[in-house]
């Protein structure tokens, strides 16, 4: 007994081992419910399901949030509305992407959510590998904080530039490369992401990827790139790692469950880039004002970043009020 409390007492990155257990335990749990037992079966997630499940994700956040305000302080508190609300921003021009990919491959909506469940898996290890080295990074190096600011600037400069730009999902260089070495079916397979087919070169029995392994794949690869810019920008607010992780991952859980509603009206958040490369550039340039006015209180950056979020939404929902929906792959 005495071993097993000393193990949960054990610090980790800053925190008690039974505090990152506790947020382990919580994710775990909303998974095995959304997979187990709410999309036990492929199905179709309609624009009301999506929105009560991510309602249901949003909850779970802020109360988790509140815990952390009482547990750790108000200043750990605000730190993670302020991350989960940027995370959740930029987090929201995944979706454009991913709808492109789910476009490109024809995946149907009933199998979407499958692609996302499974994506998001992937995103828990790779964020937490990405905040980890980033953490040691600016333990070691203070002055890599400049670089990120440097960084988020320049990245909000360019989203602006190109806010308008579409990737093209044809040319992508990860499925061009995935595309020679792998076998890949011509079509889906069901929801499989991987059959065994016979190879009509050979005639022997193979392994073959299909096009919703390639979805899931280019889905973890834009979650990747979204996050050079996210966990930079979370760390400019913080540099507390259990900070930057459960903000990061939170949001991300509720995005995905919004997905489905979100996907559905896209061409309603037209200009919602516009605000989002102000939210870069405003939080990379917090960095360097440090020096000159001081530190900016989270309440600030809480409320600057609610305020442009709010206002590119507000301006495309203005903007774009009776243009029809853009049709999706069924």
């Amino acid at each position: 007994m005495d071993t097993l409390l000393h193990f949960f007492a054990t610090d980790f990155l800053g925190k008690p081992a039974w505090v990152w257990l506790t947020f382990v335990g919580i994710v775990v749990t909303l998974l095995a419910f959304d997979l187990g037992v709410l999309h036990k079966d492929d199905k179709e997630i309609g624009v009301r399901e999506s929105l009560l499940l991510s309602a249901g994700y949003i909850s779970v956040a802020l109360l988790f949030g509140a815990w952390v305000w009482w547990y750790l302080g108000a200043q750990s508190g605000m730190d993670y509305y302020t991350g989960f609300m940027i995370e959740k921003s930029l987090s929201m021009d995944n979706v454009f992407v991913i709808a492109l990919i789910f476009s490109f491959f024809a995946i149907p909506r009933q199998y979407q959510h499958r692609v996302l469940f499974w994506g998001i898996l992937g995103v828990i290890v790779l964020r937490a590998i990405m905040i980890g080295l980033g953490a040691t990074l600016v333990s070691q190096f203070s002055w890599i904080l400049y670089l990120f600011g440097a960084f988020l600037i320049f990245t909000g400069i360019k989203m602006w530039v190109i806010a308008d730009h579409m990737p093209d999902i044809a040319n992508n260089p990860l499925l061009k490369f995935l595309k020679r070495h792998m076998r890949v079916t011509d079509g889906l397979r069901g929801n499989a992401f991987w059959v065994r087919e016979t190879d009509p070169r050979t005639g022997r029995l193979e392994r073959f990827a299909t096009p919703l392994f390639l979805a899931l794949v280019l889905v973890e690869f834009v979650d990747l790139i979204f996050a050079v810019d996210s966990v930079p920008a979370i760390f400019a607010i913080t540099t507390d790692p259990f900070i930057v992780y459960t903000s990061n991952i939170f949001a991300i859980l509720g995005l995905r469950a919004l997905y489905f509603a979100l996907a559905a009206m896209i061409h309603r958040f037209k200009y919602l880039k516009y605000a989002l490369a102000l939210v870069l550039v405003f939080i990379g340039s917090k960095i360097f004002l440090v020096g000159i006015i001081g530190k900016i209180p989270a309440v600030i950056s809480l409320s600057v970043t609610f305020g442009l979020i709010a206002g590119g939404v507000l301006v495309s929902l203005w903007k774009t009020r009776g243009q029809p929906a853009v049709a999706e792959s069924s």
